[in-house]
C-alpha cells in the first residue's frame, strides 16, 4: 500500500506540473519559452503564404551553387584570405589542453600554409564526403580564453564551416606537406584535407552543371554504391545529378576516389521518399517536413561534429526550396529586401516586424546570430533558430544556460531566467530584418 500511494503521488505531481512548469530536456533547467511556446513547426507553418511566386529567385540557385566552377583563379587576393593569421595570435589563443598556444605552433602553421603558391593550382574539384573547412591547415583546435562563458568548448575558432559530400569546390594551392588544400566553395574558403576531394576534368564539370539535379529532403539516410558499399549519409542541402528514375527510386551519380585520386563516378539508388526532383514549393506540408529534418541535428559551431549552427541550418533548410543563402549570419542578413532596425526602440522594432515581416521568408539579425521569423503566438513574435544558449550575468560575471539545438522562441528568450542578461536579449540587439524572397 505504501508503494502504491507513493506511485499515485508521483503521477499526480507529474500530471499537475505538466500544466504549469515542466523541466526542459534532461538538464533540470526550466526555460519559459520552451515550455510555453509550441515546439512543433506545424503550429506555425500554416502562416506561410503559398501563393507567393519565387520563380525568379529559384531559377538562380544552380548559378550560385556552381559558381565556383566558373572562375579561373581566386577572386580574392592572398592578403584577404590570410585574415586568420591576423586574428589568432600567440598570448591570446589556447589549444586542446586549454593551455596557451606557443609561438612554434603559429610559425609552423604559417610555413606549411605555403601562401607564396596561392592561386597556382586553380583546379575544379568535387568533395567526396562531409568535411570540415578549417582556417588553418590543422585539425587542432584554437580557443579564446576557456575560462570565460561563450569561449572555450565548443567554440574552436579554426572551424570555418563544413561542406557536404559531392559539392563543387575550387583549389587554390596545397600546403607544403600536401596534406591540405586551400579551397573555395560557393559560400566559404579555407583548408580542406586532400583526401576529401577529387579533381574533375572540364567535360565532367560541364556535364555535372547541365544535368538535372535532385535535392535531398531527409537527414541521415545512408547512400551506397551499386554493390552495397557505404559512401556517406544524407544531409538537407545536398544535391546530386539525376541519372534515371523508376516508380520508387532515383538513380543518382555520386563520386569516389580512384587510382591516383582520380574520380570514379558511381550510380547509386535512393528512395524517392528522401529526395525531390523538382524544386520544392514553399508550402505548409514541405516546410513542416524540412524543418523537422534540420531540427534533428544539435547546435554545432561552424558545423562541427556534423551538426549545424544558426546560419548553416537556415542555409540548408532553404536549399530544397531553391533559395540560395550565403554561409554566415552577417552575409545572410544582406540578402533580399533589407529593412534597418538599428536605431529603433524595441517597441518600434516589434511594430515594424509585425507589419512587414513575412512568415518563413524573413530573417532577423543581430551581430553573430540570425533567426527566422515564423509568425506570432499569443500576439508575440516567434522565431525559429539554432542557438547555443542564453546569456546570464551575476555580479558582473557572464554565464550561459545551454540549449544547444534548434528551437522556436520569442525575441525575449530567457527573460524569466534567473540572472538573465537583458543587455544581450535578441530583441534588444536586432539591427536589421530582411525578406529573402524579395529583391
Amino acid at each position: 500500500m505504501k508503494y502504491i500511494l507513493i506511485f499515485l503521488f508521483m503521477v499526480l505531481f507529474i500530471g499537475c506540473s505538466s500544466n504549469n512548469f515542466k523541466y526542459a530536456d534532461n538538464n533540470q533547467i526550466k526555460i519559459y519559452d520552451l515550455l510555453n511556446i509550441p515546439q512543433d513547426v506545424s503550429c506555425f507553418a500554416k502562416n506561410i503564404d503559398s501563393n507567393s511566386s519565387l520563380y525568379d529567385i529559384q531559377k538562380e540557385y544552380k548559378k550560385y551553387y556552381f559558381s565556383i566552377w566558373n572562375i579561373d583563379k581566386p577572386q580574392e587576393d592572398a592578403k584577404s584570405v590570410m585574415w586568420p593569421f591576423e586574428s589568432y595570435k600567440m598570448g591570446e589563443s589556447y589549444g586542446e589542453n586549454l593551455q596557451l598556444l606557443k609561438e612554434d605552433f603559429f610559425d609552423s602553421i604559417r610555413e606549411n600554409s605555403n601562401f607564396e603558391s596561392y592561386g597556382t593550382v586553380n583546379e575544379k574539384a568535387l568533395t567526396l564526403k562531409e568535411s570540415d573547412i578549417r582556417s588553418f591547415p590543422t585539425h587542432r583546435p584554437l580557443f579564446k580564453n576557456p575560462s570565460l562563458a561563450g569561449e572555450g568548448y565548443p567554440f574552436d575558432y579554426l572551424q570555418n564551416s563544413t561542406i557536404h559530400a559531392n559539392e563543387p569546390i575550387f583549389i587554390s594551392h596545397y600546403s607544403k606537406d600536401r596534406e591540405w588544400a586551400f579551397i573555395f566553395s560557393s559560400y566559404a574558403s579555407g583548408w580542406l584535407k586532400t583526401d576529401a576531394f577529387v579533381i574533375l576534368k572540364k567535360r565532367d564539370i560541364d556535364f555535372w552543371q547541365k544535368a538535372q539535379q535532385v535535392a535531398i529532403t531527409k537527414e541521415n539516410e545512408p547512400i551506397y554504391d551499386s554493390e552495397g558499399r557505404f559512401l556517406f549519409k544524407t544531409k538537407i542541402g545536398m544535391m546530386f545529378v539525376l541519372v534515371s528514375e523508376d516508380e520508387n527510386t532515383y538513380t543518382i551519380l555520386t563520386a569516389t576516389s580512384f587510382k591516383k585520386s582520380q574520380p570514379l563516378f558511381i550510380n547509386s539508388k535512393i528512395s524517392k521518399d528522401i529526395a525531390s526532383k523538382e524544386i520544392m514549393k514553399l508550402n505548409q506540408e514541405n516546410l513542416t517536413k524540412i524543418v523537422n529534418e534540420v531540427s534533428k541535428t544539435n547546435y554545432g559551431w561552424g558545423g562541427m561534429y556534423k551538426q549545424r549552427d544558426c546560419s548553416s541550418m537556415l542555409r540548408d533548410m532553404f536549399a530544397p526550396f531553391g533559395i540560395w543563402l550565403p554561409r554566415n549570419s552577417y552575409q545572410q542578413s544582406k540578402i533580399g529586401n533589407v529593412i534597418n532596425l538599428k536605431n529603433l526602440t524595441n517597441k518600434e522594432k516589434i511594430e515594424v516586424i509585425k507589419e512587414k515581416a513575412i512568415p518563413f521568408q524573413t530573417l532577423l539579425y543581430k551581430k553573430g546570430h540570425v533567426v527566422l521569423y515564423v509568425g506570432t503566438y499569443n500576439n508575440e513574435i516567434i522565431v525559429f533558430h539554432n542557438i547555443w544558449g542564453i546569456k546570464t550575468s551575476r555580479d558582473g560575471i557572464e554565464g550561459r544556460i545551454i540549449i544547444g539545438k534548434p528551437i522556436f522562441s520569442s525575441l525575449k528568450l530567457g527573460k524569466f531566467q534567473e540572472n538573465y542578461d537583458k543587455e544581450s536579449e535578441i530583441l534588444n540587439n536586432l539591427v536589421s530584418m530582411n525578406i529573402i524572397t524579395q529583391k
